[in-house]
């Protein structure tokens, strides 16, 4: 796994705002890369960052981490669909034009720190 990718994915995933969600096809567009991949990168290694916030198409999290998922939600805020399978990406979904652009400064400040080679 391309450990830049991985990182990239993680630090989207930190951005996403408290009370919001972003679809894995979402996050990937930001980072340049599918949504299988960013489910795998969650699955392997998103214990660190909200994972909670990362759902599938439909706004549904992974089912056997269903009931952290939707625990998590309520302490923020966000409503389950009447289903009860996820959330309304709709209702709940985070900006993706400033997801993208608080991840680009991100990345800017850390090219300016010297941080990244990008």
């Amino acid at each position: 796994m391309d450990e830049v990718v991985v990182e990239r994915v993680l630090r989207v995933v930190e951005l996403i705002p408290r009370g919001e969600i972003a679809a894995y096809g979402e996050v990937g567009q930001i980072v340049g890369c599918g949504p299988r991949q960013v489910g795998a990168i969650m699955s392997r290694c998103g214990g660190g960052v909200p994972w909670w916030r990362v759902t599938n198409s439909y706004g549904d999290p992974p089912t056997h981490l269903r009931d952290e998922a939707v625990a998590r939600w309520h302490a923020e805020g966000i409503a389950l669909k009447p289903n009860g399978r996820g959330a309304r990406l709709a209702v709940f979904g985070t900006d993706q034009a400033v997801l993208a652009a608080r991840y680009e400064a991100g990345l800017a400040g850390d090219k300016a720190r010297g941080q990244l080679d990008r």
